[in-house]
């Protein structure tokens, strides 16, 4: 299965800034980049690096004025929903890979240290493993409301707290409530197509889910919909929405259009989502 991805960005800077953005997708992961397409008004260098998570990072120095930055890919994607495992068994933290300890830990949007008690008084009597994420996950999605109000200080226990969100609080607490209960897991964000779904009348835009370690891999999980998912392409993951921040801008560049799309490409039919690069672009 093929899904069109991509994205069109606005800024408006007062004096030249640096930014760092993250809207390119792995080229490879439970997807395939097939095709892509970027471009900058006015050209502007850019140049990519991957950070330490395995992230794809944009850095680009803003002009003063407008900049407008356009991406559009082709992904090639599993044609099944995301995989419902509730076998595979937990770990003991002494078990762990050295690698993936770190997703034990606190951090800034995750601070699990604050939630420990509470998280082994409402889980600790599920069975360790899927079964136990999946505990935490059915507890947010029926418990916390989805509604707008976080920021970009809100943090998973801020949300948990107010019993509310959007899909970046619902991705830091089930991550925060994973990591009190000495289960790795980390923050992911992605294009996520509407196949199979009731379509969200709301303009698309992009998606926190999170991903835990279970059974000796990572896995995806995703508290907001609570269901498998198709089409999934993940952009990036990290400790928390800090390492996966849609843009870091180093001064006065402020974004002021965003939009996103992720379609899946039936063969025959008027691909949506995206217009062409030359109706978007003057």
């Amino acid at each position: 299965m093929q899904v069109k991805i991509g994205c069109e960005l606005v800024y408006q800077a007062a004096h030249e800034t640096p930014l760092v953005l993250l809207v390119r997708p792995r080229p490879q992961y439970h997807h395939k980049l097939i095709k892509e397409t970027t471009r900058l008004t006015p050209e502007v260098p850019l140049h990519e690096f991957v950070d330490n998570f395995g992230n794809h990072q944009w850095r680009i120095t803003a002009p003063a004025g407008q900049l407008r930055i356009f991406y559009d890919a082709v992904a090639e994607v599993l044609p099944e929903p995301d995989p419902v495992l509730m076998d595979l068994p937990g770990h003991l933290v002494q078990d762990l890979p050295d690698e993936v300890l770190q997703f034990l830990l606190p951090s800034r949007h995750c601070p699990s240290d604050l939630i420990i008690g509470e998280a082994w008084q409402m889980f600790g009597d599920t069975t360790p493993g899927w079964p136990r994420v999946q505990a935490v996950c059915d507890w947010l999605h029926t418990n916390i409301k989805y509604a707008k109000g976080s920021n970009c200080c809100t943090t998973g226990y801020d949300a948990y707290k107010a019993g509310q969100g959007v899909c970046c609080d619902f991705a830091h607490m089930g991550v925060m409530f994973c990591r009190a209960l000495s289960m790795p897991a980390r923050y992911v964000c992605g294009y996520l197509p509407e196949i199979g779904v009731i379509p969200d009348p709301s303009p698309m835009d992009f998606h926190a889910y999170f991903e835990a370690f279970v059974g000796g891999e990572w896995h995806t999980f995703d508290a907001r919909h609570n269901i498998p998912r198709t089409g999934r392409v993940l952009i990036g993951q990290g400790r928390d929405a800090v390492d996966v921040a849609l843009a870091t801008s180093y001064g006065d560049a402020y974004l002021t259009s965003i939009r996103v799309w992720a379609d899946e490409i039936i063969e025959g039919a008027t691909e949506s989502g995206a217009a062409p690069v030359e109706e978007v672009l003057p």
